[in-house]
């Protein structure tokens, strides 16, 4: 395995990762980002002394991240400034005059949920057992496998769990939520996670309720600095492996011998300069949907185009960033306003008539409340997302209300929803820095299947064995990390989608991450 020459397409945090991980099994690994900046959609930018996050911004599943420094013998706490939020989110709904408080852990929760609706305490205490249960046993089973092994299905913990297990695959995620409470709100808080996996909590199946274990349970946490501060700690361990990093190197097509093996890629410059690149293994850490159609040679393809048309794309954004004078004391760090009529909500982004909700729902993050280092003092830093049909034909976003008209209105119309929900009537007024990205950003900029914002949807059939594989079914030594492969989207499952990839390479079929060094040594 040691001095295999490898190159990985992508410097977004699961290209990092990989390219980390195999340079640490001996690999020469050249990592090739197309743009300037490394980070994928975890971007950065900044503008009159306010930096942005451009992409996540929610720190969960601490314990991945831990998980992937200690690989390299080194602690998270050397590289990060954690620190836990509290309340964890807001919650604004429609037709309720006072926010929900989401706590930083369960008791204050479930008195929360309690204080809401009788006997939802005693109900959430159970759907978060079940939460915890489940998410517990996909660390162990399911989320580190590349599903090429039924061995780890065959335990007697998981055949225990068949029937309920069934239950979850077969039963939405809302239906979920609604069995445990009645409230609105409290519905909304249980079955809001699946926006985060990409999808509506009418299609998402109820086996991700284990998210609220995450943010219920565990809660939610920040890495000062802003999420490039994570990017910047991946990049560094990349470095020390002894990766090689270019930026400003996009890879234009991934080489195949006549033999069906991985042989390189062609890098083409600004200027339309060529340059082909010798590799024994090439790791696409892009969008899969534009390394199979547009990089990999078609006679080649695993999925070719048309096999797309059956797929999930999953959900677009449109993102506001919001630089504002003075501050906003009726928001805290995480935020959620939510429309009083979902299904109508999520059918708008979802649908078969797909179109931008009016009114929608959103998210509002103002990182400001607890860092001082992404705003003047004394001003507010507000990214606002909301989830809208990946659809490119949406326009591109501008600096100033430059985008397209649908994408700028849409913002107007959150920005004046958030200005009622945080008590500040003229919001719109101080806003002095504004920048919009929609759609055709995420396609121009990160290469993404139909300008989506996250990557492919996790409904039943996109979920786990069903997802997108880390192996190219046509070409040998090609491999894909990221969220649009195993084991989905989000920064904790890029992490775990690179060690599969380094799991296949090692021939490695079993369902648990990789030993760490310390266990190594027992």
């Amino acid at each position: 395995m040691t001095d295999r020459r490898t190159i990985v397409v992508g410097g977004g945090i699961a290209g990092l990762a990989t390219a980390a991980l195999l340079a640490r099994d001996g690999h020469e690994v050249t990592l090739l980002e197309a743009r300037d900046e490394l980070g994928g959609r975890a971007g950065s930018w900044k503008q009159d002394g306010f930096r942005f996050d451009t992409g996540p911004s929610w720190y969960l599943m601490p314990e991945v991240f831990e998980h992937f420094f200690r690989l390299f013998g080194e602690s998270i706490e050397d590289h990060l400034d954690l620190v836990r939020l509290d309340p964890g989110y807001r919650v604004f709904a429609d037709g309720y005059d006072a926010p929900l408080d989401i706590a930083a852990d369960r008791a204050a929760n479930v008195a929360l949920f309690e204080s809401v609706e009788a006997g939802a305490g005693r109900a959430l205490e159970r759907y978060l057992d079940s939460a915890r249960e489940t998410y517990e046993l996909a660390l162990e089973r399911f989320l580190y496998t590349n599903f090429d092994s039924l061995a780890p299905f065959a335990d007697r913990t998981v055949l225990a769990r068949t029937p309920t297990l069934a239950t979850l695959l077969t039963r939405s995620l809302d239906a979920h939520a609604s069995r445990t409470v009645a409230d609105r709100r409290l519905r909304q808080v249980l079955g809001y996670p699946a926006v985060f996996l990409g999808g509506s909590p009418y299609e998402v199946p109820a086996m991700y309720h284990l998210m609220s274990h995450l943010d219920l349970e565990q809660g939610v946490q920040y890495p000062m600095g802003g999420f490039h501060a994570l990017i910047d700690a991946v990049e560094g361990v990349a470095r020390r492996a002894g990766v090689r990093i270019r930026t400003g190197a996009p890879v234009t097509g991934i080489r195949v011998a006549d033999d069906g093996s991985a042989r390189g890629v062609t890098v083409t410059d600004a200027t339309g300069a060529t340059e082909q690149l010798d590799a024994d293994v090439v790791v696409s850490a892009a969008d899969l949907h534009h390394t199979e159609t547009e990089l990999v040679p078609e006679r080649h393809r695993s999925l070719p185009e048309p096999a797309w048309e059956r797929r999930d794309p999953g959900p677009g954004a449109i993102l506001a960033l919001l630089g504002v004078r003075g501050e906003l004391p009726g928001l805290t760090h995480h935020n959620l306003v939510f429309t009083d009529d979902w299904p109508a909500n999520f059918d708008a982004v979802f649908g078969d008539s797909p179109r931008v909700p009016d009114p929608a729902s959103f998210y509002a993050c103002m990182p400001s409340a607890t860092d001082r280092q992404v705003a003047p003092s004394g001003d507010s830093n507000v990214f606002v997302l909301i989830p809208v049909p990946a659809d490119t034909g949406l326009g591109h976003g501008g600096v100033d209300g430059a985008g397209s008209s649908a994408v700028e209105a849409a913002a107007d119309r959150a920005i004046a929803r958030l200005a009622e929900a945080a008590g500040a009537p003229d919001l719109a007024e101080r806003i002095v820095v504004r920048r919009t990205i929609a759609p055709a950003d995420f396609a121009r900029d990160l290469n993404a299947w139909r300008g989506g914002a996250l990557g492919p949807g996790h409904v039943l059939r996109q979920s786990a064995l069903f997802r997108g594989s880390t192996r190219s079914r046509k070409v040998r030594g090609l491999f894909y990390a990221g969220g649009t492969t195993v084991p989905g989207v989000g920064l904790p499952m890029c992490l775990i989608s690179a060690e599969l990839v380094a799991k296949r390479l090692r021939g490695d079929r079993s369902a648990a991450p990789l030993p760490e060094p310390a266990a190594e040594r027992v």
